[in-house]
């Protein structure tokens, strides 16, 4: 995070469209993120909405409540000392105080992201049956987690932040 604050630092002169557009054009930010980062460096603390998984996932269907709480049990087994958190209104997993894992939902699908890109790059040929993104990997609502991959992703992710 300290990176980014960085950024916005160096954006502070720019207006609020040309700081989110920054953001997307430049880094892939989606408008969501974007946004939380450009309030939150403003000062806001009004775009928080969730502080826990539950909060998060009241308002999902019953297919993307069951999928990512299986996501993060199969996590949360393999790596006990780790951290659920939410953190810009999605659920991430922390190891260490460091983001290596998170989720978002859309209208028809679940983004899983490991926090770091190069992660994605590593397991390309892995994710040859998903949209892939530059971030993100777009799964089914209804998925059946597939366990081992998503270890992978997740210590991938580790590799990428020790």
């Amino acid at each position: 995070m300290k990176y980014w604050f960085q950024v916005m630092k160096d954006l502070e002169g720019l207006k609020y469209p040309e700081q989110i557009a920054f953001l997307k054009e430049e880094h892939g930010f989606s408008q969501a993120y974007a946004n939380a980062l450009v309030m939150y460096s403003r000062g806001s603390k009004s775009s928080k909405r969730f502080d826990t998984m539950d909060g998060f996932l009241k308002n999902e269907d019953d297919d993307k409540k069951k999928t990512i709480k299986k996501i993060f049990k199969v996590i949360q087994t393999k790596y006990p000392k780790g951290e659920l958190v939410i953190a810009w209104n999605k659920p991430m997993f922390k190891i260490s105080d460091k983001y290596v894992f998170g989720v978002a939902t859309a209208k028809n699908h679940i983004l899983i992201a490991p926090f770091n890109a190069d992660a994605i790059d590593a397991l390309r040929p892995k994710l040859k049956d998903y949209k892939v993104n530059k971030k993100t990997i777009e799964v089914p609502s209804d998925w059946k987690v597939d366990e081992k991959l998503l270890l992978a992703i997740v210590k991938e992710s580790i590799s990428h932040v020790k």
